[in-house]
């Protein structure tokens, strides 16, 4: 069968048909190296009381996603990725990004803990969209299908004030101790951290298990199953391979061959294109200041 992709979208753009939905029935929520000038920071808030975070709840005019992973740059500036569909202007089922609208580079994007449908959480942080692939992909006229159909990545910009307030490891997992260079392979483990709104704050759902599919898009995706799968606001959460390194970035919603499961872009394509386009200079994963425990919990 086909496999059939649609963009998780934000919290927001569910909001309309989950709510249909519930009068029904109830919802079941289940690179390249860095250039050796590169001087990223060496000191970050925490792990324990950092409040931007791996997993962190991000909005966009309304719109929740989540937060990757950390990334930093020569001058030390420092970056959290989403999904470049987070700051969209489309419907759900946009899923070339080099024909998609997005918002502009500059639009504002909150940090925020524990936000759900019913309440706003707490503000935490802010930042600036500062790139996006779906824009980048845009302005270089990208023809090639698998890049355009995956390529789904942007960064934040981490207001100076807030900046110590950061933390690059993955609660609960540690990590990620590396970008994933090699891959997934049938079987093997994926890890993942995150809490849509829609799941209404129960933080037990935020860590995810889960096992990959096989690659799809000649590389460009991962196709993977947790418990729970990703739900909208999901959208932009970093998955870990099964030696805690960065692997990619939950994009999509999969409805075969395997119903639930979701496509992960694979983030060492994401960050080389980034590297490529974004103009900026020594653009680089940044590594868990935590020791990655194999799932173990911290």
């Amino acid at each position: 069968m086909t496999l059939s992709r649609t963009p998780l979208p934000t919290a927001r753009q569910a909001a309309v048909g989950l709510f249909s939905g519930a009068l029904a029935a109830s919802l079941v929520v289940a690179a390249s190296s860095a250039p050796a000038s590169a001087a990223p920071r060496t000191t970050w808030a925490d792990a324990a009381t950092a409040t931007i975070h791996p997993g962190v709840q991000m909005y966009t005019e309304g719109g929740q996603c989540t937060g990757n992973f950390v990334f930093t740059d020569t001058a030390g500036s420092t970056y959290v990725g989403y999904a470049a569909h987070c700051a969209g202007t489309g419907e759900a089922t946009d899923t070339d990004g080099c024909e998609a609208g997005s918002l502009p580079l500059g639009t504002r994007v909150d940090f925020v803990e524990g936000g759900t449908l019913l309440t706003e959480g707490t503000r935490v942080g802010g930042g600036t969209l500062v790139y996006s692939s779906w824009l980048a992909m845009d302005a270089v006229g990208e023809t090639d299908a698998d890049t355009c159909a995956y390529n789904d990545f942007a960064l934040v910009k981490v207001d100076a004030a807030d900046t110590g307030d950061v933390n690059p490891s993955v609660p609960f997992f540690g990590g990620p101790v590396a970008l994933s260079t090699t891959g997934t392979s049938p079987g093997s483990q994926v890890f993942s951290f995150g809490n849509s709104s829609l799941r209404g704050g129960v933080e037990v759902l935020s860590p995810k298990f889960g096992v990959s599919l096989g690659e799809t898009g000649n590389g460009w995706s991962h196709s993977v199953y947790t418990l729970t799968p990703g739900v909208p606001g999901d959208s932009g959460s970093g998955f870990l391979d099964a030696d805690g390194n960065a692997l990619g970035t939950l994009s999509t919603l999969a409805l075969a061959p395997v119903p639930l499961s979701n496509g992960v872009g694979d983030l060492a394509s994401e960050l080389a294109y980034a590297q490529e386009h974004a103009g900026i200079d020594g653009l680089q994963l940044v590594p868990g200041t935590e020791e990655f425990n194999g799932g173990l919990g911290l």
